[in-house]
């Protein structure tokens, strides 16, 4: 399909928007199955409805103020904090777990991902790169390099990285959704539809790539095929939700009426 005038800045504006969100789910896919229904004690941090994360973000507040220099809470805190749009808050737990654990390759790349957020995005990279090692390299922060690239405009040293990662963690779902967003933010819809594709087709794809790929079709204009794919085969409040955000970033740009028309006609032709 060629885009209007009008659609393609829709979808780079778009993209952009969205590009903080590859380095804040680089690595929330580990572990995760499609359409696994979990209970909101051991659900990850990514998938928690608000008022989930709302509860999370005080349950691990209480315990980051018991014991400051523990990893695993400060870790936590720090993400469920970023969820929640406290990005410099974040942050700050973040600073704090560097001066504890100042050579931790999970808490340097967490650092990573909490100063690309507050747009500090060439420290950011700084930081990411230090925690990798030659000698063992970590698909993770590979992921997370890609994403901080791509915010800085350099999709094509991105994509390099992030099959530096796919070398290690071969159709590793998270990895290929990147990357696959990664062609979005050139406008190359068709490429991100195919590594996407490809993501959701692995075991351990979540509902985040589920919600890349629905948006990647909705934004060529196939607005009942993008409904159908963020429903899957999930459990009906996950299927809503999928829904609900495919509608919140077409609609912020004032492209859902737009695209639901083209998709109409192209059904009237067909018929």
């Amino acid at each position: 399909m060629k885009f209007t005038t009008g659609l393609k800045k829709t979808t780079s504006v778009m993209a952009l928007s969205l590009a903080v969100g590859l380095i804040l789910g680089g690595c929330a896919t580990d572990g995760r199955k499609t359409g696994s229904i979990r209970s909101s004690k051991d659900k990850p941090i990514a998938q928690m409805t608000t008022g989930e994360l709302a509860q999370a973000t005080q349950k691990y507040g209480t315990l980051y103020r018991k014991n400051p220099k523990s990893k695993n809470t400060g870790l936590k805190y720090a993400s469920s904090l970023r969820m929640t749009g406290r990005a410099e808050q974040s942050l700050a737990v973040m600073q704090q777990m560097v001066i504890h654990h100042p050579k931790d390759r999970d808490v340097l790349a967490a650092y990573g991902k909490a100063l690309a957020s507050t747009g500090n995005l060439d420290k950011a990279l700084t930081i990411v790169r230090k925690a990798q090692r030659a000698d063992q390299p970590d698909w993770r922060l590979y992921s997370a390099e890609g994403a901080i690239l791509d915010q800085l405009g350099k999709s094509q040293l991105a994509r390099v990285t992030y099959r530096k990662a796919l070398d290690l963690r071969p159709n590793e779902p998270s990895v290929l959704s990147n990357l696959g967003m990664s062609y979005v933010l050139t406008n190359d819809l068709a490429g991100a539809e195919t590594y996407l594709r490809k993501a959701i087709k692995q075991p351990e794809a979540d509902s985040l790539v589920r919600q890349n790929l629905s948006l990647v079709v909705g934004l060529q204009g196939r607005f009942q095929e993008a409904e159908t794919v963020a429903r899957g085969e999930l459990p009906s409040q996950q299927a809503e939700a999928n829904i609900t955000y495919l509608r919140q970033m077409l609609t912020q740009q004032n492209a859902w009426k737009q695209l639901e028309k083209e998709d109409k006609k192209k059904s009237k032709k067909k018929s």
